[in-house]
């Protein structure tokens, strides 16, 4: 009788892949839940010009136009080395002027809506172009300084940069993307369900207490991947969750599962995509512990390095990892999909490697600490 409703979850399969309708019998919301759900998502800027990927890709479009641009008013390779010299002269620093009066005013263009996003930011490209035109004219390097021609083009430039920037974050976010994170969210195995409710009905008459704690973390893991997933979530959320899949584990495998967790409470208001580090654990479980009758051992780290956080999963592997015979390795579709996440969450600033490293098998990931 206990057991009917887990028996209804495992033959119907779409409940695992679908968010649940609300119900009547939804129990009241906890912190942990309301914390889940979260308040609407607040208005977002157009792009963030604090990202180096962001400053890279501006500099070089301005030079690319500054080039293009002089080569109407130039008839030898020469004459058009000079004069693209003399242009950068202004053109750079207005760039740079615009790049750090937007990431000091991305609060408050997040605030405005999209067209008075554009037109601040028009705004703002229109005095960084008289600007730069200034300093052209101050240093000697240009007779009659071309103000209204400059405003113009400086607008017209902020402009069509936001255009180009604000497409680019809408396409990340589309069909590909999303259906990248419903195969993430959907890692979770149908066969380690299977084996951690065999395992919870093992344990109901002799250890209670470890069967309720073993099905409460099995309900939260699946809580959070049935979630509405937000852009991001805190690394000690992620932690938390990668804990609770753990203790599932723990009890299937025992003492061949041996974990040790270096955790710096310094790192934990780093941000992540939702669902990161799981399936990340998962892998460090599926190819180091289950192969091997011994078990193998798992770390976690974590480390704040200045402005960066340093995250680290590592376990050891089987001794048939580098025999003669190797046992056959994934498909590296979890790698993938964390390293493409990173990418859009945190651009140029995200590092991911993952590989070999004296008998173990090391993921690393290096994000931005917490703004």
């Amino acid at each position: 009788m206990g057991l009917s409703p887990i028996v209804s979850v495992m033959r119907n399969p779409s409940i695992l892949s679908a968010t649940p309708s609300a119900s009547p019998a939804t129990p009241p919301a906890t912190p942990s839940t309301a914390r889940a759900k979260g308040p609407a998502r607040p208005a977002r800027a157009l792009f963030d010009a604090c990202q180096t990927g962001v400053v890279l890709r501006m500099v070089l479009f301005v030079e690319v136009v500054v080039a293009v641009a002089t080569l109407f008013a130039v008839s030898t390779p020469s004459e058009w080395l000079l004069l693209a010299a003399t242009v950068t002269g202004g053109a750079l620093p207005a760039t740079l002027t615009w790049l750090l009066a937007t990431c000091a005013l991305k609060r408050l263009l997040a605030r405005l809506p999209v067209p008075g996003q554009y037109a601040t930011g028009a705004l703002l490209g229109a005095l960084a172009a008289l600007y730069g035109c200034g300093l052209l004219r101050l240093t000697g390097v240009v007779g009659n300084a071309p103000w209204l021609a400059s405003a113009l083009a400086g607008a017209l430039l902020a402009g069509l940069m936001m255009a180009a920037l604000a497409l680019r974050a809408r396409g990340q976010t589309p069909a590909a993307t999303t259906a990248r994170l419903a195969e993430l969210q959907s890692r979770i195995r149908p066969h380690f369900l299977f084996n951690t409710l065999n395992s919870a009905i093992a344990l109901v008459r002799q250890e209670p207490a470890k069967a309720e704690a073993m099905l409460e973390d099995l309900s939260e893991l699946f809580r959070q991947a049935l979630a509405d997933p937000g852009e991001s979530v805190t690394l000690a959320d992620e932690i938390a969750l990668a804990e609770r899949y753990l203790a599932i584990e723990q009890v299937r495998f025992g003492d061949r599962l041996r974990v040790r967790w270096d955790i710096d409470p310094d790192a934990h208001g780093a941000r992540l995509p939702p669902l990161l580090l799981q399936p990340l654990v998962e892998n460090a479980v599926k190819h180091g512990v289950e192969p091997s009758p011994e078990g193998a051992r798992l770390r976690i780290r974590t480390q704040r390095r200045g402005p960066m956080v340093l995250i680290e999963v590592i376990n050891s592997l089987p001794p048939l990892r580098w025999a003669d015979a190797p046992l056959p390795r994934g498909h590296g579709i979890a790698l993938d999909n964390v390293r493409d996440r990173l990418r859009l969450l945190h651009d140029m600033q995200a590092q991911f490697s993952a590989g070999m490293d004296d008998k173990s098998y090391r993921v690393r990931i290096a994000i931005p600490a917490e703004p």
